[in-house]
């Protein structure tokens, strides 16, 4: 018996797992993929948003607002790459100068700090490679970029350490509440709890249904981007978006805390919530309306190109509450942007709301808020030169892109969950990000996880299941 399910590990999911980690319950995540941060969560800008977009008074502003501030603190705890580089919406014409002002005035009603409007010559200043037709910008120094899956994966190490759990492959099929919940999975498994939290993101509306009236719908939106090498990354330090319009925030160009730089997205609404497919269209439309910002980005620099769904609600604000028919069911949907931003503020949220609900919360005395992650490269000579020592795995480039070593590699499989992936290990310390794709270091890569896991080599899979990399050996 749990005193907790979270349906769903992306961003949300993992979030209110490592705050519930924080009070002595039996908590569990249960994630329908191989892994978590595969949904959303993977496929986004990977920007903190400053807060001035949200309409004030909704959940979106006051929790992305919130969420903002504790994420410096968030990510030093957990080891997490993260920039505080500051965000600019761009205006070329009267109409879009009166627009950033509009944001401004939204954003002082919504709390946010180092909001300020600034002119043409100290745009460019700022970025000298923003079209010289920009009149004006609105400059949010409080606006970051961050790791999305790095810090996903993080928050769900840290829970576990402190007593959290985590299921994958473990899709939920069927929701029965008598005295308490039944959770029945694809696997024919029960799991029984007190609360249920649904954190499902595009398909957090078919989990409601499974148990609750329906009451919103949620729609797919995806969004397609470009990947361009650290050259391009040199040319942007904050991240820059077009005037925002009633489909989201527009093209944008933003470094990513790696040093590469990404383009994008567009916004089509589908019906297929698996349908992370690129297309030539968008793709040709996000190069020719990133044109309005900018004319020095060489796309021929790209080295990936990706798409991922955002979750669309019919109720144009985040879903946060406890259904009234059946309690114990905690929604938490429409995580559309900012709800990465958000995610922290979200997490505490649903705390209140447990505590409300009735559930007992007390104190997890040993609650260990830190969790580390070696980034070779990163540290002092000294510290390599000791750590080698140490670890002859440290001594050992794999990746000569990212120059991650075999030990970062080995300690990433070690902290894992389940049968680690080749995508999975790309996560968490980047072999494969670079220009290559993994085109030399993906073969030892998959060496080091069979090794590591006394597995097969043809049981190593690229990323989803059944995405088998060697089937059998060649003659």
């Amino acid at each position: 018996m749990y005193d907790v399910v979270i349906i769903g590990a992306g961003i949300i999911g993992a979030s209110i797992l490592r705050e519930l980690s924080r009070y002595n319950l039996k908590v569990i995540a249960l994630e329908k993929e191989n892994d978590v941060a595969m949904g959303t969560t993977k496929a986004n800008s990977a920007i903190i948003h400053a807060g001035y977009d949200p309409k004030n008074g909704t959940l979106m502003a006051e929790l992305n607002v919130k969420g903002n501030e504790m994420f410096e603190e968030l990510c030093k705890e957990l080891s997490v790459p993260f920039i505080r580089n500051g965000s600019l919406v761009l205006a070329f014409n009267e109409e879009e100068l009166n627009s950033i002002k509009s944001l401004y005035e939204n954003g002082i009603k919504n709390n946010v700090k180092d909001l300020e409007i600034i002119g043409r010559d100290e745009v460019l200043n700022l970025e000298p490679n923003i079209s010289a037709d920009v009149l004006g910008a609105l400059y949010a120094k409080t606006g970051g970029i961050v790791g999305p899956f790095e810090y996903t994966i993080a928050l769900v190490e840290n829970a576990i350490e402190n007593g959290g759990e985590i299921k994958i492959r473990a899709e939920v099929v069927k929701i029965e509440k008598d005295e308490v919940f039944t959770i029945k999975l694809a696997n024919n498994e029960e799991i029984k709890t007190k609360y249920v939290i649904n954190a499902a993101g595009v398909y957090s509306d078919e989990i409601h249904n499974m148990i609750c009236k329906e009451s919103f719908k949620i729609t797919p939106i995806r969004g397609e981007y470009y990947v361009l090498d650290k050259e391009e990354g040199k040319n942007f330090t904050h991240t820059i978006f077009q005037c925002p319009s009633k489909l989201g925030k527009g093209v944008l160009v933003t470094p990513t805390v790696h040093g590469n730089l990404i383009v994008g997205p567009n916004a089509e609404e589908i019906e297929d919530k698996e349908s992370i497919k690129t297309t030539a269209d968008a793709l040709s439309f996000i190069k020719d309306k990133v044109s309005k910002t900018t004319e020095a980005i060489n796309f021929r620099n790209s080295i990936r190109n990706f798409a991922g769904l955002r979750a669309e609600a019919n109720m144009h604000d985040f879903i946060i509450e406890e259904n009234s028919d059946v309690k114990g069911f905690i929604d938490v949907a429409g995580m559309k942007s900012p709800g990465l931003s958000a995610a922290p503020a979200v997490a505490l949220k649903i705390v209140e709301i447990l505590k409300d609900s009735g559930l007992n919360l007390v104190k997890n005395r040993d609650f260990n808020p830190y969790r580390k992650q070696i980034r070779f490269m990163e540290l002092p000579i000294e510290e390599r030169s000791k750590l080698i020592k140490e670890n002859k795995a440290y001594g050992r480039i794999v990746c000569r892109c990212e120059e991650i070593t075999e030990g970062e590699i080995v300690d990433a499989i070690k902290r894992s969950f389940g049968n680690i992936t080749l995508d999975g290990v790309k996560r968490r310390c980047r072999p494969g990000m670079g220009r290559c794709q993994g085109g030399f270091c993906g073969p030892r890569v998959q060496e080091i996880i069979a090794r590591e896991l006394n597995i097969p080599l043809e049981d190593v899979l690229q990323e989803k299941d059944g995405s088998y990399i060697l089937t059998r050996k060649s003659r």
